[in-house]
């Protein structure tokens, strides 16, 4: 066996591994899911375990099956274009409030 194409058995085995406890933590989780609706806890606290598990969960299916996780250069360039967006939307009237031209 060459020198590369062992370091590459080597690389694909340790994604393998990666994804083998990614799925082991979504079946975790998934789990906890079940258990927590037969504990019959208040509405509220319900809802804030099922909500935090399923952002965990979520997170882990976008970062790993997604590819996410290295692409931290294009989702932070697309979070500050969304937030530069959403402030000039929100900004955006206030030029037609101010205008000195606008109809009366």
């Amino acid at each position: 066996m060459s020198e590369s194409h062992a370091g590459h058995a080597e690389h694909v085995r340790k994604q393998v591994r990666i994804y083998v406890a990614v799925f082991a933590a979504l079946m975790g989780l998934t789990i906890i899911t079940v258990a927590v609706s037969y504990l019959h806890l208040n509405l509220a606290l319900a809802l804030f375990v099922a909500l935090v598990v399923a952002t965990v969960k979520g997170g882990l299916v976008a970062s790993y099956f997604m590819h996410l996780i290295s692409e931290r250069k294009a989702i932070y360039g697309v979070l500050i274009l969304t937030v530069v967006f959403f402030v000039a939307l929100i900004f955006l009237p206030l030029l037609g409030f101010y205008d000195p031209i606008r109809l009366r």
